[in-house]
């Protein structure tokens, strides 16, 4: 049977091919018809050119369309499909310019634009994001008296919701009824996905609720728009509703139902629920994907679990899934949560293996983790090293260098990089300049602090909440309480509201400079400003209460936190038995310290050596051991300030063997003595007169490379004066200047005293002058030991000399 190519069959196989995706198919016969002695038709051209529409190949569509023209194969009919052709393969192009510049010349080849033209260029604007272009063309369908239809309306409201305008979305969608065109699940769809996007959770979730009023039954694009709505803003148990209630109308969750639900329980620190998800995703025939195993992983590293984050990147390859960036920088983010920064490294390290590029966001979470384990050093490597990598420094990447030098208190480096980021075209933020002067802070520069906080207006940042609080806190460092206050009182001035961190450094600031009712006053006055007192203000409070040995009011404090719904930590406890020990309420801090099991609290070694310093200061140095000796027990290992504390105790009580004992074992405790406790141990041998082991403490500090200070030297010579060593105690005065240190009244007063147990009432008397000329004032215990001198050797005049010379009353 032979069978005969004309047009019809011709323009048919064009068509068929066009369907099924076939257009250089399409192509070839088109320019084969000649051969064949078969004349092209307008037929033949629309065909073909809808054939490259369906694929995309917008050049060829408007290729064919010239020469369609040219070819004088055209009327008005066929040159309308041709344009809108061409149009819609502009369209899936991405071209939307030329989509624009084919609607507007229909007129000058007298074909009128109808409304499948409209719809596909703005289609074409919707796709690019040119929201106000397709606003305008869906306007003038109605100037030239084309009815726009849904799908006009949805194209048009999906534009919007692309530029992030769902203000018009909802508008177009409500007017919709107004030009008699019904809304349809493609509407509702587009309207919630540009409430998801500007995170308007609760409108989205109205839009969704309210298409069954519409007759409307929501698809799966509906439900997986108002999840991700949901997960924008953190509501994960509504995510997890909205999930439920898919499979309730026999709807099965896609991938990106499930990638939403995900990553909604990431942002909630719900990564049991995370994983469980993923976990029960193959029962539902889904497959999870590089995104599902990212949400994961982010989900984890939010939750602190920073090893299962790990072993869910190592499982993807198992499980037919390659890691992408996403996937390595939520694993390296996991690991900057949890502190574990050379794991952090070591993935940052391993991604080129993976054929995997680092971009800025794996730069900035690296760095990030070099920052908190204290390694400002590799953190700056990191960010130069970003320009290497063909990763562009931005302000997250600087901001977190310049808090790895804040908290590696670098200050100087952390100000070189905020002056060098114009340079790398970064411009400073409001983050930027709250790590610079924190920085500061911590390196007691608070002049500079407030420098940089005041320079930022002149940068165009506004200070916050933020660099304002870094502010006071770098003023309540340097103890400038009153700048601090002045800080807190003129923030309203710039509108940034206190809150409590504000107001924790400002109650902290007032304590450390003994404004101990300031620091209540401003703890009281945290409500009328709507800032609710946390456990770090009343911690604070305390703490000013204790440095201003007020231990009632600071009990009072910690017994009104339950009220006030506060629970004290390891910090208020700390305070308050310190405030005890300041009062010499020893009685109370022990029960201080036995009441912090109710409460829910482990005493850790600080809170521990408030209470033996408590027992020290009430003598009670059997009551301080038992305490140091039930720490192990407690699993609380004794610090060199435990230690010290129980020497001070034993020492107090005259018992040197014990505070010599505690001393020695401290290295049996992995403990390095330090001043403090050798000062004590020599105290505790002075006072029984234990001169030989007094010096001999005080020559073995050098070997401990400790530093002989006034307080260990002045010891010694009490304790050769209590032995009757006036030379050595000479000896010692006289060395004070070679171990550069200035003798001071106690210094003095201690040689005087051994010159005088030594019959030496000559030397102690020119001691005595001695002192005048190094501007020290004698005082009563150095006058009456000079006395008590010269009266042993019947020296009466001078005795009533030195007492005419007195210069503190005898109240006689």
């Amino acid at each position: 049977m032979r069978l005969i190519r004309n047009e019809i069959s011709c323009n048919a196989a064009i068509s068929a091919c066009g369907k099924g995706g076939q257009w250089q198919l399409a192509l070839g016969i088109l320019s084969s018809m000649p051969e064949m002695r078969v004349s092209r038709d307008k037929i033949s051209y629309s065909a073909a050119i809808s054939a490259c529409e369906k694929e995309g190949r917008w050049q060829l569509a408007l290729s064919l369309l010239s020469s369609m023209f040219c070819m004088r194969v055209i009327d008005d009919v066929s040159y309308n499909q041709g344009c809108n052709a061409a149009i819609s393969a502009c369209e899936k192009g991405g071209q939307w310019q030329l989509a624009l510049s084919l609607l507007n010349s229909m007129p000058d080849m007298r074909v009128i634009p109808d409304v499948i033209s409209y719809n596909a260029a703005i289609s074409a604007c919707e796709k690019r994001g040119q929201w106000q272009v397709g606003i305008s063309l869906l306007s003038n369908m109605l100037y030239i008296r084309t009815t726009p239809n849904k799908i006009s309306h949805n194209a048009a409201i999906s534009a919007c919701e692309k530029g992030g305008q769902w203000q018009l979305a909802l508008s177009l969608l409500n007017s919709m009824p107004d030009m008699r065109t019904i809304p349809n699940e493609i509407s509702y769809s587009a309207a919630i996905s540009a409430c998801e996007k500007a995170a308007q959770w609760e409108l989205a979730l109205s839009l969704l609720n309210s298409m069954s009023d519409a007759m409307l039954v929501p698809d799966d694009i509906s439900y997986n728009a108002a999840i991700s709505a949901c997960e924008k803003a953190a509501q994960w148990q509504l995510a997890l509703s909205l999930l439920s209630s898919m499979c309730d109308v026999k709807m099965l969750p896609s991938e990106i139902s499930y990638n939403a639900a995900i990553s909604a329980f990431a942002k909630g620190r719900q990564w049991q629920l995370a994983l469980s998800l993923l976990s029960s995703m193959p029962d539902m025939r889904v497959i999870p994907n590089e995104i599902t195993y990212s949400a994961a992983i982010s989900a984890c590293g939010r939750g602190d679990q920073w090893e299962l984050a790990l072993s869910l990147l190592h499982s993807m390859p198992v499980m037919n899934t390659i890691p992408n960036e996403i996937s390595y920088n939520a694993a390296i983010s996991a690991c900057e949560k949890g502190r574990q920064w050379q794991l952090a490294l070591s993935l940052w390290n391993s991604m080129p293996e993976m054929r995997v590029m680092a971009n800025e966001i794996t730069f900035s979470a690296a760095i990030s983790a070099c920052g908190r384990g204290d390694q400002w050093a590799l953190a700056l490597s990191l960010l130069h090293s970003m320009p290497v990598m063909s990763a562009i420094p931005n302000e997250i990447s600087c901001n977190a260098a310049i808090s790895a030098c804040e908290k590696g208190r670098q200050w100087q480096l952390a100000l070189s990089l905020l002056k060098s980021m114009p340079d790398m075209t970064v411009i400073p933020n409001e983050i930027t300049f709250s790590s610079a002067i924190s920085a500061c802070g911590r390196g007691d520069q608070w002049e500079l602090a407030l420098s940089l906080l005041h320079s930022m207006p002149d940068m165009s940042v506004i200070p916050n909440d933020m660099s304002c609080n870094a502010a006071i806190s770098a003023c309540e460092k340097g103890g400038q309480w009153q700048l601090a206050l002045s800080l807190l009182n003129s923030m309203p001035d710039i509108r940034a509201i206190p809150n409590e961190i504000t107001y924790s450094a400002a109650i902290s600031a007032c304590g450390k400079g003994d404004q101990w009712e300031l620091a209540l006053s401003l703890l009281r006055s945290m409500p009328d400003v709507r800032a609710i007192p946390n456990e770090i203000c009343y911690n604070a409070a305390i703490s000013a209460c204790e440095k201003g040995r007020r231990w009632q009011l600071a009990l009072s404090l910690l017994h009104n936190m339950p009220d006030m719904r506060v629970i004290p930590d390891e910090i208020t406890f700390s305070a308050a038995i310190s405030a005890c020990e300041k009062g010499g309420r020893w009685e109370i801090a022990l029960r201080l310290l036995n009441n912090m099991p109710d409460m829910r609290v482990i005493p850790d070694e600080f809170i521990y050596s408030a209470a033996i310093s408590a027992c020290s200061k009430g003598g009670q140095w059997q009551l301080a051991l038992s305490l140091l000796n039930r720490m192990p027990d407690m699993n609380v290992s004794p610090n060199e300030i435990c230690s010290n504390a129980a020497i001070s105790a034993c020492e107090r009580a005259r018992q040197w063997q014990l505070a010599l004992s505690l001393l020695s074992g401290m290295s049996d405790e992995m403990l390095v003595p330090d001043g403090i406790s050798y000062n004590a141990a020599i105290s505790a041998c002075e006072k029984v007169g234990q001169w030989q082991l007094a010096l001999s403490l005080l020559s073995t500090m050098p070997d401990m490379r400790l530093i002989r200070n006034e307080i260990s030297c002045n010891a010694a010579m009490s304790a050769c004066s209590t032995g009757g060593q006036w030379q050595l105690s000479m000896n010692l005065l006289s060395s004070l200047p070679v171990m550069s240190l200035v003798p001071n009244g106690i210094s003095y007063t201690a040689a005087i005293g051994s010159c005088e147990k030594g019959g030496q009432w000559q030397v102690a008397l020119r001691l005595l002058g001695s002192m005048t000329n190094m501007r020290l004032v004698p005082d009563l215990i150095g006058f009456s030991t000079a006395i008590t001198a010269c009266e042993r050797i019947g020296q009466w005049k001078l005795m009533v000399s030195l007492l005419s010379t007195l210069p503190i009353p005898l109240g006689f």
